[in-house]
């Protein structure tokens, strides 16, 4: 008993010690592994056999890490009960394991503790801890909600192909896929949803989940209390605006550069020609489904689709990416120095400089480690180099769409994404702070000197 009463005050005593972004990075890690454990039962897979354990990791890795790529295919391969443990994986890694264990806390009536709160704020990327219990409820009540009604609304689609049953499951499996921008799907055989190229009802009902999903649950709580309080923060103005521009673009783009592609709008009518451009262009902010042959799309479409997934979804949300809000910041203060502004100015209001300083952070950090795994991958993949940074991109931005190379990737290659996978969902800042050491505040400041840039 004493034994017990010493190992619990040692691991309380690390646990106290531990930042909340290196909670994070190890309760990820955790799920993860998991995951893993149970993808490897024979149990897991249709055939019955004990799957692989790089390939139990990296599909674990991908699900809670809402990535999509995949190196068996989830349709065929799995099993109902590895589809459902993905499907779980999907669940957690979208809401944060913080948030799912503040759920069980709140049903089981326990109280949530500062340091607790502390690393919801962190999981939830929230400037203050005022009302994070709050908006943790919310989280959990429109992501069950918003995801239960479309998984009816879809199900009842997919049964009209595959019976009632395996239909409704279709329904909550994509729902959820879609909501938490996972990109898993059961269609089979790698083929996403291109199937259902001109289906209204699938294309928009999965836009939609993946819009809410991805524009972060401040701005969805905000949105619901819009009646109530009657203004909106800068940041949620900031992420519709940008999220708005960001599909309005993309949809413009890839029905102009696709119209004549035989391959992929080339053959549709109009109609169906705008409806599969605004999907693809929706999807790239960290999704992962398609209705058009990703391999088939012109290098410049690729290319394109490659800067949407950099940028991503926004701060708060189940996607990832640099996020839209830091998008969006650069660019302003881009704009804001052309204009001869010593401050950035937006809505009537002034940006923090640490803000600045914080979002250029993120983007030379992300820059930094694509095109370093980009270069590697290069090397070792032997494919051309577009193929390879888009697979990069896609998984750093935890989007899940591919040119065909994820299930020929190398052992080597497959750790290299697992890795950015994981880098992606997390943020480069949470990564960055979870290994480096106590950041303590400077004492003094020295001498201003200036240097020639330009």
């Amino acid at each position: 008993m004493t034994v017990f009463v010493l190992k619990s005050k040692k691991e309380k005593n690390i646990l106290r010690r531990l930042t909340p972004a290196q909670i994070l990075v190890l309760g990820f890690a955790g799920v993860i592994l998991l995951g893993t454990v149970l993808l490897m039962l024979p149990i897991s897979s249709k055939d019955g056999t004990v799957t692989s354990f790089l390939d139990a990791l990296f599909t674990a890795t991908s699900a809670v890490c809402v990535t999509g790529l995949v190196v068996l295919d989830t349709g065929t391969y799995w099993s109902l009960f590895g589809q459902v443990v993905i499907m779980l994986l999907i669940q957690v890694g979208g809401l944060g394991f913080m948030t799912i264990a503040t759920l069980f806390a709140i049903i089981l009536g326990r109280r949530i503790n500062l340091r607790e709160r502390i690393v919801i704020q962190e999981a939830l990327n929230q400037a203050s801890l005022e009302g994070i219990i709050k908006l943790t409820k919310q989280v959990i009540v429109f992501t069950f909600g918003i995801e239960g009604v479309f998984a009816v609304i879809l199900g009842l689609r997919f049964s009209q192909d595959y019976g009632f049953l395996t239909g409704m499951w279709f329904g909550v499996f994509h729902a959820i896929s879609a909501f938490n921008n996972a990109g898993f799907d059961l269609i089979g055989n790698f083929k996403s949803l291109t199937p259902y190229v001109g289906d209204i009802l699938i294309n928009l009902s999965i836009a939609f989940l993946i819009i809410a999903g991805g524009i972060g649950f401040y701005v969805i709580s905000e949105l619901s209390n819009y009646r109530k309080k009657g203004r909106l923060s800068i940041h949620t103005k900031i992420t519709l605006t940008t999220t708005g521009i960001l599909l309005l673009v993309g949809t413009v783009v890839i029905f102009i550069m696709e119209y004549g592609n035989g391959k992929t709008l080339g053959a549709l009518p109009l109609g169906h020609k705008l409806l599969a451009s605004f999907f693809q262009a929706v999807t790239p902010r960290t999704a992962g489904f398609n209705t058009l042959d990703i391999a088939s799309l012109h290098p410049a479409t690729q290319f394109f689709i490659i800067i949407l997934m950099f940028i991503g979804a926004s701060p708060g949300s189940t996607g990832g990416g640099v996020k839209t809000t830091t998008f969006a910041v650069l660019t302003l203060a881009v704009v804001n120095i052309i204009l001869g502004r010593d401050e950035i100015l937006v809505y009537n209001r002034r940006l923090p400089r640490e803000q600045i300083f914080k979002a250029i952070a993120i983007v030379m950090i992300s820059l930094a480690l694509i095109n370093i795994v980009t270069f590697i991958l290069t090397f070792t993949e032997g494919h051309n180099i577009l193929m390879n940074m888009f697979e990069t991109v896609s998984a750093f931005g935890t989007v899940g769409l591919s040119m065909g190379l994820t299930p020929e990737l190398s052992k080597f290659g497959r750790v290299l994404i697992i890795l950015m996978m994981f880098f992606g969902r997390l943020g480069p800042l949470t990564i960055t702070f979870a290994l480096a050491q106590r950041r303590k505040k400077a004492l003094f400041t020295l001498p201003e000197e200036k240097v020639m840039v330009g």
